[in-house]
């Protein structure tokens, strides 16, 4: 074989595997956002890393053993709003369908748009907390000054107390943070809540608008 042909054969063979190493590149990046809602999903439907269950039914069965729901709420560093439960805690029986508010005002002088993420503490117990509807299904929009009362419709299942890890369970934290949406490109006026995330149940969730403050 000819010299020529030897550097042709090697030039060949570098391509093909700088071919092959994009295409890997490319693969590993499309799993990567593939693996964004499948995670999503996965904790939703295990309860893994504290993501409570989404229901679509409300719970009937109810048992007489009680647990103390805490509220926790937060909002990202230099997002306007102040956000807090209207109570700090119920105690509620397992399987009874319970209503909890938390109110949010936006303190700015401009429109600001937010979405919640959330969790359950301990994380045994998240898979036995199920939501019916939440603020945090959808964006939330509030004019300026505006104050709203957000709900959350749960139950907590009553096969916790049998479940030998979450049996013993007191105590169940939810915990809600507030994060800053990009405003929309320009357009038709966004309305006060946006389509629901394709993983969450389409159901509206009722929030009731409070007066504006000065």
């Amino acid at each position: 074989m000819t010299d020529e042909a030897r550097s042709n054969a090697l030039h060949r063979r570098h391509r093909a595997v700088a071919l092959w190493c994009a295409a890997v590149v490319v693969a590993m990046v499309g799993a990567a956002y593939a693996s964004v809602p499948l995670y999503r999903l996965f904790c939703q439907v295990t309860g893994f890393d504290g993501t409570p269950r989404v229901a679509t039914a409300p719970s009937t069965t109810v048992v007489d053993q009680t647990i103390t729901i805490r509220f926790d709420a937060n909002i990202a560093p230099g997002f306007a709003w102040h956000f807090a439960p209207a109570a700090t805690s119920m105690r509620v029986k397992l399987g009874e369908n319970a209503l909890a508010f938390y109110r949010a005002t936006n303190t700015s002088n401009r429109p600001l748009r937010g979405t919640a993420t959330y969790n359950v503490l301990p994380e045994q117990a998240a898979v036995f907390f199920n939501k019916l509807e939440c603020f945090c299904f959808q964006e939330q929009l509030l004019a300026p000054g505006e104050t709203v009362e957000m709900p959350v419709s749960f139950f907590v299942d009553p096969q916790l107390a049998s479940d030998k890890d979450a049996g013993k369970t007191t105590h169940i934290t939810l915990s809600y943070t507030f994060f800053p949406v990009a405003p929309s490109k320009p357009g038709p006026a966004p309305g006060l809540a946006d389509t629901p995330d394709a993983s969450r149940p389409a159901a509206p969730t009722p929030v009731q608008r409070g007066g504006q403050s000065g």
